[in-house]
């Protein structure tokens, strides 16, 4: 087979916009898929994921999705890619949903905005955050190469990442709260937004992990 990138499929995500998007960012082909044969001998796995983290935590242990995962990382020869969900169950635990343990990949916490949420200027601000919002690049990073530090990428999300270890965040964003917008270690890049439904800035994001390494220098 042909040299392509696994989109690991657990039934929560937005998985054909994903896949369609690193197809137009210059994937020679992507295959979307829970299957470990297929994620083993990938490229390049992608962990996208919309929705509850409860639910989704259930069908990535339902179908073994963690095994794959953890196995992706581990392999230094595959970059990872983790998107929304995907980041946010990275994590050890989300205040979503009452409380749900995650895959505890990142030691850190997934933290709930909170009611009354405002801004500098005391307005409030609406949960979930939807919409356009400048990422500020903490840290020079491979994946940022082409993209101006400020780019505003698209994010959907009413929970927050706050790994314990700062020092791995390489990008934040503002909104009532100062928030991890992408962290990276070894071979994963972790991103809040959403590079597939940010137009120019997410396409270069995508293309550049398509040649990346999957080291941080």
């Amino acid at each position: 087979m042909t040299s392509y990138v696994a989109v690991i499929d657990y039934g929560m995500g937005n998985l054909h916009s994903v896949a369609s998007a690193l197809e137009h960012a210059g994937a020679p082909r992507v295959v979307v898929s829970h299957d470990p044969d297929v994620i083993a001998g990938a490229e390049r796995v992608v962990f996208p994921g919309v929705g509850a983290i409860q639910d989704c935590m259930a069908e990535i242990k339902r179908l073994g999705c963690d095994r794959l995962l953890k196995a992706a990382l581990a392999s230094a020869h595959q970059p990872v890619l983790a998107i929304c969900v995907g980041m946010q169950a990275l994590l050890d635990h989300s205040e979503e949903n009452g409380g749900v343990d995650t895959l505890g990949v990142i030691p850190g916490r997934v933290n709930f905005f909170g009611a009354g949420l405002q801004d500098e200027q005391g307005q409030r601000l609406k949960v979930p955050h939807m919409g356009w919002n400048e990422v500020v690049q903490t840290k020079p990073h491979p994946l940022w190469a082409g993209i101006e530090d400020g780019a505003r990428f698209y994010f959907v999300h009413s929970y927050w990442v706050e790994p314990r270890d700062p020092s791995i965040m390489v990008g934040s964003f503002d909104y009532g709260v100062t928030g991890c917008a992408a962290l990276a270690r070894d071979n994963l890049f972790a991103v809040q937004f959403h590079p597939e439904k940010s137009h120019l800035a997410g396409l270069q994001l995508l293309s550049n992990f398509l040649t990346w390494d999957g080291t941080c220098s």
